[in-house]
């Protein structure tokens, strides 16, 4: 597990993706920590939403709110990008390096 540090706080992935995943539209998701000029990183969430729910703005906002409601006010996620699936590898396991780098530019 690889944590970031976002305004001084150590997040990790785990807790805040478990939460997402109480929301009836999401699949799949990851959580990485973007680069942000103010914070240092950011956390940003990549979700695969389930069929039959449109992803956009309020499905942004409606998981942004569950994890402020439900863990500490630094880990919900500032940035959300909606994709069509997550890189894995042989195994199953979620590939967020790919994610991280990505994000690095």
């Amino acid at each position: 597990m690889r944590f970031s540090v976002s305004a001084g706080y150590r997040i990790g992935p785990t807790e805040i993706e478990e939460c997402i995943f109480r929301h009836p539209a999401v699949a799949d998701v990851a959580v990485v920590g973007a680069p942000d000029p103010i914070r240092g990183s950011v956390v940003k969430a990549f979700v695969v939403a389930k069929p039959g729910f449109a992803p956009g703005e309020s499905l942004k906002e409606e998981i942004q709110l569950l994890v402020k409601t439900r863990l500490a006010a630094h880990e919900y996620p500032r940035q959300v990008e909606f994709v069509a699936d997550l890189p894995r590898t042989v195994t199953g396991k979620i590939q967020r390096h790919l994610l991280r780098a990505r994000e690095a530019g």
